[in-house]
C-alpha cells in the first residue's frame, strides 16, 4: 500500500514538473521568426526591421540601412518591406530579403503607398497599394514586378488589401473621403472580388462612440485567421484599443481580445498558434511586441525598452 502511494505521488510530482518544463518552453519554437519594425534614429528618421525568436531572444538588425524600411508582409523565408533607399525621403518601393538579411533585391519599380499587403498563389502574387500620384487601384504585382491586373473598389480610399478565399476575394480598409483630414472619412472594413464587383461592407463603428477621434481607428488593418477564417482588426473604442473579429460573411462580430494594454498592429502565426501584437500605453510613450499563444491565451511581452516604437510584427520562417 505504501509503495503504491509513493509511486503515485511520484507519479503527479514528474507531470507537474512536465507541464512546468512546458509552460516554460511554450514561447520557445524553431519554426518562426518575428520579423517588427523600430524607429532606430528619430533625428535621422532611421527605421529598421528587426527579427527574434518567439522568446524574444536572438534580436538581429536584417537591414542595417539608413533611412526608412518597414516590414508588412512576409511569406516563408522572405521578408517584403517598403523603402526610400536610393529615392526620395520617403518614396516608398518595394523590396525584397531572406529572414536572415541577405539577398535584398528591389522587387517593383512601383511607387508605393504606406500600406500592408498581402499574397496568393503560394506567394506567388501579392496584392499592394500603390501611390496615390500613381494609381488609385489595388495592384496585383507577381515576383518580377509586374502588374498583372488592378482592382478598383469604387471609394475615395482603400488601402492595406488582404486576399481571402483563395484570393478570390480581397478584405481592405475603405474611406468614404479620400483621407482622414476630410469629414465623413468614416472608415470600415470592406469584402469585395477581384474583378471589382460585390463589394460590401462587412464593419460597423459603434454610433455614438466618438473615442476614436479623427485619426484613430474605427477598422484597422484586417489580417484573417489561418485555420479559424475570421478577420481580426484593431479598432478605438470605449478608448481604447482592442482587437476585434468578423466573419467573412459578416454575420458574427465580436471583441477578440481583453488586455490592460492598447493593442494595435498585429499578425497571425501560418499554423494559427500564435498572434503577435503591438501593445502600447495611451499615451503612445512605449511599443512592445507581445506574444499570445492563443490555445492558453497566455501572453509573453518580447521587447524591452531599447526603442520607443516597436511596431508591425509580421512572422516568418528562418
Amino acid at each position: 500500500m505504501k509503495i503504491k502511494r509513493f509511486f503515485l505521488i511520484f507519479l503527479a510530482t514528474m507531470l507537474a514538473a512536465c507541464g512546468s518544463r512546458k509552460g516554460r518552453n511554450a514561447f520557445q519554437s524553431a519554426q518562426y521568426r518575428i520579423a517588427y519594425n523600430v524607429l532606430a534614429d528619430p533625428e535621422t528618421d532611421d527605421y529598421e526591421i528587426l527579427t527574434m525568436n518567439l522568446d524574444g531572444s536572438d534580436k538581429k538588425n536584417v537591414t542595417n540601412h539608413p533611412g526608412l524600411e518597414w516590414t508588412y508582409y512576409a511569406y516563408r523565408d522572405k521578408i517584403l518591406f517598403i523603402s526610400d533607399r536610393d529615392t526620395c525621403r520617403r518614396c516608398y518601393f518595394l523590396y525584397e530579403m531572406d529572414a536572415d538579411g541577405e539577398n535584398v533585391r528591389k522587387a517593383s519599380g512601383t511607387r508605393l503607398a504606406d500600406s500592408w499587403m498581402s499574397g496568393r498563389n503560394n506567394g506567388a502574387e501579392l496584392i499592394a497599394t500603390p501611390h496615390r500620384s500613381v494609381d488609385s487601384a489595388f495592384y496585383i504585382l507577381n515576383k518580377q514586378g509586374e502588374v498583372l491586373d488592378k482592382l478598383y473598389t469604387g471609394l475615395p480610399y482603400s488601402g492595406d488589401p488582404l486576399f481571402v478565399n483563395g484570393g478570390k476575394q480581397v478584405v481592405f480598409r475603405g474611406g468614404l473621403t479620400k483621407s482622414k483630414l476630410i469629414d465623413g472619412f468614416n472608415e470600415e472594413l470592406y469584402l469585395i472580388n477581384v474583378d471589382g464587383t460585390g463589394r460590401r461592407q462587412l464593419t460597423h463603428y459603434p454610433e455614438g462612440d466618438t473615442t476614436a477621434g479623427q485619426f484613430g481607428y474605427h477598422a484597422g488593418t484586417p489580417v484573417e485567421h489561418p485555420t479559424e477564417r475570421f478577420i481580426s482588426y484593431q479598432s478605438k473604442q470605449n478608448g481604447k484599443y482592442s482587437l476585434y473579429a468578423v466573419t467573412l460573411d459578416g454575420k458574427k462580430h465580436w471583441k477578440l481580445t481583453d488586455t490592460p494594454q492598447n493593442e494595435g498592429w498585429h499578425a497571425w502565426s501560418p499554423d494559427g498558434r500564435w498572434l503577435a501584437i503591438e501593445l502600447f500605453d495611451d499615451d503612445q510613450s512605449q511599443f512592445h511586441i507581445g506574444l499570445m499563444d492563443w490555445q492558453t491565451k497566455e501572453m509573453k511581452i518580447l521587447t524591452d525598452t531599447t526603442y520607443q516604437y516597436q511596431q508591425a510584427p509580421v512572422f516568418v520562417a528562418p
